[in-house]
Formats: C-alpha cells, structure tokens, sequence
C-alpha cells in the first residue's frame, strides 16, 4: 500500500516538474520572442546585392544592418511600391515605408543627379525600426533628446518637414526626428552622436549622401530663380525702350514733315541715326531675354525631371 502510494505521488510529481519546465519554456521565449522573431526572418535570408551595397554605403554596423536585413528590405518600382506602402498616408515626399508586419520598401530611383536618395531612405526606415523597438524609458529619454535638438535646426526644409507631419499627426514627430536628425543634420548633441553610434560606424557618410542630392536639387532651384530674376529685369528694361522708342518715332515723323533747310536736315539725320541705334539695342535685348527665356526652359525642364524622378505617386 505505501509502495502504490509512493508511486502514484511520484506520478504527479512527473506531471508538475513537466508544467514547471513548460511554463519555464514559454516565459523564455517570451522573454526573447524578439530574438526568435529575427532569428526566423534571417534563417533564409540572404539579402539582394543592391540592399547589401546600401547597408555598405551607409556604414551600417552589425546591429543596424541585422535590424535592416530582418525586415526584407526591397528596391520597388513606381507600381510595386505603391502596392507595398498604400497604407501610408504621407504630405510630405514619400521615398519608403516600414511597417513591422510588412517590412521596408524604398523606392528605386534611377536619376543618376539624385545619387545617395536611395542610401539615405534605407538608413531612415532602418531607424523607424530601431525606433519601434526602444522601449518606453529609451524611447523616453531619445525623445527628450531628439526634441531639444530640434529646436536648434535652422534648415527650414527640415523645419517645413517637421511642421507637415506634426499638422498631419503631431504622434509621429518623435518617430521622425528620429530619423530624420540621424540622416540629415551633420552637427549633433554628443548625446545624440554616441546614441547613433549604436546603429553607423560612420554617420558623416550617411548626411553627406543627404547634403549631395539636396545640394542638386538647390542648385535646380537657385538657377531657376536667378533667370527668372534676370528675364523679369531685362523685360522691365525692354518694355521701357520700347515705349520710349514709340514715342521717338511718333516725334521723328512730325519732325521731318518740317525739314526745310540743311540745318534741319542735319539734325534730324542725327536723331534719327540715335534711333536706329537705339533700336538696335532693342533688338539685342529682345535676343537676350529669348536666349534667357530658353536657358530658364531648359532648366525648368531638368527640375521638374528631377522632381518627378523623386515623386513615387501612380503617373495617371
């Protein structure tokens, strides 16, 4: 009788060790269910040369470019990449998108001017990943850092950024700055600069792929606006010659209607060689200001070529 009962207690014993062992299971991998979570995502994986060479551009180190990788980033066309980040309703240029179920999608840009976009996209939806991953007293503490920083920014593109998502959604600045900061801004906190070293052995390259198709596109801009200054100036200056002249020769005509001596003659042959010269010069203005008109043309064209290289929306 003490033998069965020894035994039937050592059977519960069985069962309770099991329980223990399988609840102890599941608080582990609960506790490292991310660690799982990216293990399974990379098993397979083997990343596609061009997302290779961005996490190389970048100076991604190891824990920035595992995080990158788990995500499956994809280089997209104008059609796939709609497909893939349609859920993202943005006001600003949208150049990629990360969402945790889905993954990273950037939008593949061909326009050799505009070289570095792509380098500086991956780099920013990396961080919306490691962002998305802080938790509440890191994200906290970045936050609190992210905003002082913020409010040193003079680059009012970055500023105009900034005020278009907060009008859109003020939640998502945080997540931005975040971003946005690492990747475009070359002057941090030294806070900030050794929080980011957590993710670029280098972020210098990442700001100056930033600064070198900004500087492209400002440069579009600058040269628009200086002809359009010029075209505006020598227009003001043609319409101006061009009443005066009307008003000479409305004089030239009333005038040699009462040549009747030499003298008169004379002078009205010198007027009238001042006119021709000055039509001349009218001409040479109207030559100038079509040349201008078609350097401003050109131009005009190369931006907007630019621009619609960067715009990722359906064509209709």
């Amino acid at each position: 009788m003490l033998k069965a009962e020894h035994r039937k207690i050592s059977g519960h014993a069985s069962v309770y060790v099991l329980l223990i062992i399988l609840i102890g299971l599941s608080a582990f991998a609960w506790y490292k269910r991310q660690e799982i979570y990216d293990w399974s995502k990379l098993r397979n994986y083997n990343p596609p040369i061009q997302i290779q060479q961005l996490a190389f551009d970048t100076t991604m180190n190891n824990f920035a470019r595992k995080l990158f990788y788990v995500y499956h980033p994809e280089l997209n066309d104008r059609t796939s990449f709609n497909q893939n980040c349609s859920d993202f309703d943005e006001h600003t240029i949208v150049l990629g998108c990360y969402s945790s179920a889905k993954g990273i999608f950037l939008f593949d840009i061909d326009d050799q001017r505009l070289d570095g976009v792509e380098q500086v996209t991956a780099a920013h939806e990396m961080l919306h990943a490691a962002y998305d991953r802080l938790n509440n007293a890191e994200r906290s503490k970045i936050d609190s850092m992210t905003n002082a920083m913020f409010k040193n920014i003079t680059d009012d593109r970055i500023k105009e950024t900034i005020a278009s998502y907060r009008k859109r959604d003020a939640g998502v600045v945080p997540n931005e700055l975040h971003s946005i900061l690492a990747t475009e801004v070359r002057n941090l906190s030294p806070e900030l600069e050794q929080y980011y070293e957590k993710y670029f052995s280098n972020r210098q390259a990442v700001v100056a792929f930033s600064e070198k198709y900004e500087s492209a596109l400002t440069k579009q801009r600058n040269q628009a606006t200086a002809l359009e200054l010029q075209i505006s100036g020598l227009r003001h200056e043609i319409d101006k010659l061009e009443a005066e002249l009307t008003i000479e020769q409305e004089n030239l005509i009333k005038e040699r209607a009462q040549v009747d001596s030499k003298e008169k003659a004379d002078t009205f042959n010198a007027k009238f060689y001042a006119f021709n010269h000055r039509v001349d010069l009218l001409n040479s203005q109207i030559e100038r200001h079509n040349s201008l008109l078609d350097d401003y043309k050109k131009v005009a064209l190369e931006t907007q070529e630019l621009y619609q290289a960067l715009d990722s929306r359906p064509k209709l």
